[in-house]
């Protein structure tokens, strides 16, 4: 064990995870680095450089390397990946020389974005690194049987998309992957709050907003919230109160545009697979499955039953560390 680690990485948008058959999830950060632009040094990594996005003097920036689930800046998602294996090591209690790597890819991803990956990560001392797509990984993590030859539809609304996927025999059937998620869903209610008060407000307090009081398209209570920016007129701090039913208009547009993706997978079903698909339904996971009322509300949309995954932001993690016990089983990742 000590020599040959096996380790799972869940590399989104927003959250690095990390997934050992030892200890589970044993790490899980924010995909940010705060780095010196002068010397190109990595100051921090995780956790500590999100806390310094929108903060920080000018020759250090705060920077996501992956977008949308692929990698934007290759040198520095090298940087991430190697101080995330170290911490994971940290963690572990020894450090991992050589692991044996699962990594998910979106499915939607070119050969070249794979490679970058694979390549990104073999960076980092890792000894074999094998590709598993995301919506099979979640699948896996939330517990689904995606070996056998019945229809499991999983739609993972991750920080830079969702993807919809039907997955039978290992594989993945038919997909759809759309660049719709929580960055997004945070990016409306910043921009919806610039609009309607002319005050800006930063990523942390939108996603504030999107939990506190951010809602599906379902009727509910309302609840009001008092959040803090810069009036863009007179470029001083001001409070305003929020209502939730303004950040539900706010959200409309991109809840509709999941909607569409999970429609039009559907209807690419194959007829065999339909008859699964209305008795099993679909499983909800990544972060914007937290959304309040969104099971609800897609449950009604779809008229199939809707679940959510039993850990909707570790079930990718979950999945490609459990992969490692049937990776060669699995339909490989296209190269």
């Amino acid at each position: 064990m000590f020599g040959n680690a096996e380790i799972g990485i869940d590399l989104g948008t927003a959250n690095v995870l990390v997934y050992t058959k030892e200890k589970g999830i044993v790490l899980n950060e924010p995909s940010v680095v705060a780095i010196n632009t002068q010397t190109k040094q990595v100051l921090a990594v995780g956790t500590e450089a999100k806390s310094m996005i929108g903060k920080t003097p000018g020759n250090i920036v705060a920077v996501r390397p992956l977008q949308d689930g692929v990698i934007a800046d290759f040198d520095i998602t090298s940087q991430l990946l190697k101080a995330t294996i170290k911490k994971a090591g940290k963690s572990l209690g020894f450090s991992l020389r050589k692991p044996d790597v699962v990594v998910c890819t979106p499915s939607g991803a070119t050969s070249v974005e794979r490679r970058a990956i694979q390549d990104a990560v073999r960076t980092c001392g890792a000894k074999n690194v094998h590709l598993i797509e995301e919506p099979v990984a979640a699948a896996i993590g939330a517990g689904l049987p995606v070996e056998e030859p019945i229809a499991n539809v999983i739609v993972d609304i991750g920080g830079g998309t969702t993807e919809v996927a039907i997955i039978s025999y290992g594989g993945v059937v038919t997909c759809h992957t759309i660049r719709v998620g929580g960055d997004l869903f945070d990016e409306s209610i910043i921009q919806h709050i610039r609009k309607k008060y002319n005050l800006l407000i930063g990523e942390f307090s939108a996603e504030t907003i999107k939990m506190e009081i951010g809602y599906a398209l379902v009727d509910h209570e309302e609840k009001n919230m008092d959040i803090r920016g810069r009036d863009l007129v007179t470029g001083l701090p001001k409070t305003v109160n929020l209502s939730s039913y303004e950040i539900q208009t706010a959200l409309r547009e991109s809840l509709l545009n999941i909607l569409e993706a999970i429609r039009a997978t559907l209807e690419e079903s194959p007829a065999e697979l339909s008859g699964d698909i209305v008795e099993r339904g679909i499983i909800l996971t990544g972060g914007g499955a937290l959304l309040n009322g969104i099971q609800e509300w897609l449950g009604k949309e779809i008229i199939v039953p809707v679940h959510l995954a039993p850990h909707p932001l570790e079930s990718v993690a979950i999945g490609t560390g459990q992969a490692l016990k049937f990776i060669h089983k699995l339909a490989p990742a296209k190269k």
